[in-house]
């Protein structure tokens, strides 16, 4: 079956009217696409934050006729709008398929892969991590994970009791306990990232208990060997007076999402609590380790 998609390249403050316009007109789906080059990092949620300049794609059924269709819109928007209109057919197909080819095994140590569930793993030796990532954030493709797993995989993990503070699709903790932790306390804001980690558990034959999921107010008191942070800057410096009682005396803190223009504000919040190790870095971004004092 064959769609079409139209697009408008819309500022902020006028999204609203061409998502109604569009949707007036029997759109069937709306998606925004940054028209700029403006990140968006990791919103909380309930948070719904919009770029300046956006694209905004509507998708109709084949059955319309696309050309009286762009006359219609085109006469109901502002002309600078009306310019940017474009409209093209869309082939239908198999959109499962088209994401498991995008995935692909991804080498984040000399014996560390991850890999989707529905591949064989290249080194069958080496540790191999699971991953189906659904729609939480973590599949170890971005700098701020890729530090975090470079890190586990270069110390020694086992025996250990961890906690993996804003999990994802559980990756981290994940990993942490192939690379020999003995339990790990995986914590997030987000009840669908906490589904994501626990389906990811079972795929990667972590027993019940060995992981814990919690959201952060369900958190019960647990003294860590290693307590490990891929979140963003901010959170990480309201969060260090909290962080801190959650590491044993001479335990690891493994801090990540931070970018290099971050780093003094997170040496700060710090300092007073663990005795940091040089950063490593990773094109814009940074990890940062330490042990408490």
């Amino acid at each position: 079956m064959t769609w079409w998609q139209f697009s408008v390249n819309c500022q902020a403050c006028e999204l609203q009217h061409v998502e109604n316009l569009m949707l007036e007109n029997g759109a069937l789906s709306l998606s925004l696409t940054d028209a700029g080059d403006e990140p968006i990092y990791e919103p909380l949620p309930g948070d719904t934050p919009v770029w300046r300049e956006s694209i905004l794609t509507a998708t109709f059924a084949a059955s319309i006729d696309a050309q009286a269709l762009r006359q219609r819109l085109s006469a109901a928007m502002p002309a600078h709008l009306a310019t940017t209109l474009h409209f093209h057919p869309l082939q239908d197909q198999d959109w499962d398929l088209a994401y498991r080819q995008h995935l692909q095994p991804l080498q984040c140590a000399t014996n560390l892969w991850i890999v989707p569930s529905w591949l064989e793993p290249p080194d069958p030796d080496a540790t191999v991590i699971r991953l189906d990532p659904g729609i939480a954030f973590g599949t170890g493709g971005h700098s701020t994970t890729a530090l975090c797993l470079s890190w586990l995989a270069d110390h020694p993990l086992a025996g250990c009791k961890a906690i993996d503070y804003g999990c994802g699709s559980g990756i981290l903790a994940i990993t942490a306990c192939k690379l020999g932790a003995d339990r790990v306390l995986a914590v997030d804001i987000d009840p669908q990232a906490l589904s994501a980690c626990d389906s990811n558990r079972i795929i990667n034959d972590i027993p019940d208990g060995q992981i814990d999921i919690c959201l952060p107010d369900d958190m019960q008191d647990f003294e860590s060997d290693l307590l490990i942070a891929n979140i963003l800057a901010q959170p990480l410096v309201e969060l260090a007076p909290r962080f801190a009682p959650l590491v044993r005396t001479g335990g690891k803190i493994l801090l990540s999402g931070i970018l290099k223009t971050q780093l003094k504000e997170i040496q700060s919040a710090y300092d007073p609590f663990f005795e940091l190790d040089p950063e490593r870095i990773d094109e814009d971004w940074i990890s940062i380790s330490g042990q408490r004092t």
